[in-house]
Order: structure tokens, then sequence, then C-alpha cells
């Protein structure tokens, strides 16, 4: 069933800027978002991008030593986002970036916002073309361990996750 929610359009410019892999300057790779945490607006019509949930490419070995740990340490224990993540990885064969589209829905979450976002997510979706890799994760359990993000990219294959070896 569909909400009738939108996605706002800062949201579409956001992804399709990480999606985008052009030729860069360093100064402007910095300013890439590694991570991005989007919200309902408070009148729950909208999809937006929430203020200052986001990691910077240029803030990795700056303000931040691991970027997956300080991704799932943005969000909400206590509510349901939407996510996308940059995620960095290796295989036996070679060096991979995939985005990641994180469906956060906590267990502790009030209900009304799990059925609105829930019904919310194909909007979101649709407006992410060409994204691999789809995740519903419902508490810290499944996202604490790098192991389980891993896991959705290619399994037993991937040997390390944002320049940190898999176990």
């Amino acid at each position: 069933m569909a909400s009738g929610v939108k996605v706002s359009d800062e949201v579409i410019k956001v992804f399709n800027e990480m999606k985008v892999r052009k030729a860069q300057s360093p100064e402007e790779i910095k300013k890439r978002k590694k991570a991005v945490l989007f919200c309902l607006s408070p009148d729950k019509r909208e999809i937006i991008v929430e203020e200052a949930k986001q990691i910077l490419v240029g803030d990795i070995g700056q303000t931040v030593e691991d970027p997956y740990r300080t991704f799932v340490n943005l969000l909400p224990l206590d509510d349901c986002r939407y996510g996308l993540y940059d995620a960095t990885y290796e295989t036996k064969e070679s060096k991979k970036e995939d985005l990641v589209f994180i469906f956060w829905a906590p267990d502790n979450a009030p209900l009304k916002s799990k059925m609105i976002y829930a019904s919310s997510k194909d909007a979101i979706k649709k407006k992410f073309t060409g994204i691999k890799h789809e995740w519903q994760v419902n508490g810290m359990d499944d996202i604490k361990d790098r192991t389980t993000l891993a896991d959705k990219l290619g399994g037993n294959v991937v040997t390390s996750l944002e320049g940190f070896p898999l176990k």
C-alpha cells in the first residue's frame, strides 16, 4: 500500500550526486557524501534529507575514523529512517564501491512510524534507480557488525569493508 508520501527534490539530488562517479578534483571528492540519512518531514508528507545526518568523504581520517561505525551511530534507536551508504569494499579479485539502500526500522520504533515508513519505502526506492543492494534492518544487533553488510555485498568473497579486514 502506498502512503502518498512524496520524495523531495533534495533527496533525488543527493542520490544522483552519490551515484555518479565522474572525474573530480580532490576538493570535490572531499565534499562527496559517504552516507546520508533521510526522514519524513514533520507533516509526514515528504521524505527529506535529515539535517546533519551525513558523512562526507573528506571527514574520513579527519573526524571520522571508521565511516561504517559512524553511520551506525547516526541511526536513531527509537525511530525509522532510510539511509544511503556508499560502501567501499574488497574481494579477493578487486576493490569495489556500491550504494546500499537501508531501511532502518528498529523494533522499539512506534508502530505508526514503522507503518508509514514501510508504506513509503517504494516511493523512495523508485527514485533510486540502479541500486543493487537493499537492506532492511530491525535493530542494532543486525547492523553493528560490519560482516552483516559484507554478506549483503557479496558474502564470503568480501575480504574487507572500509579498509577494515573481515574476520
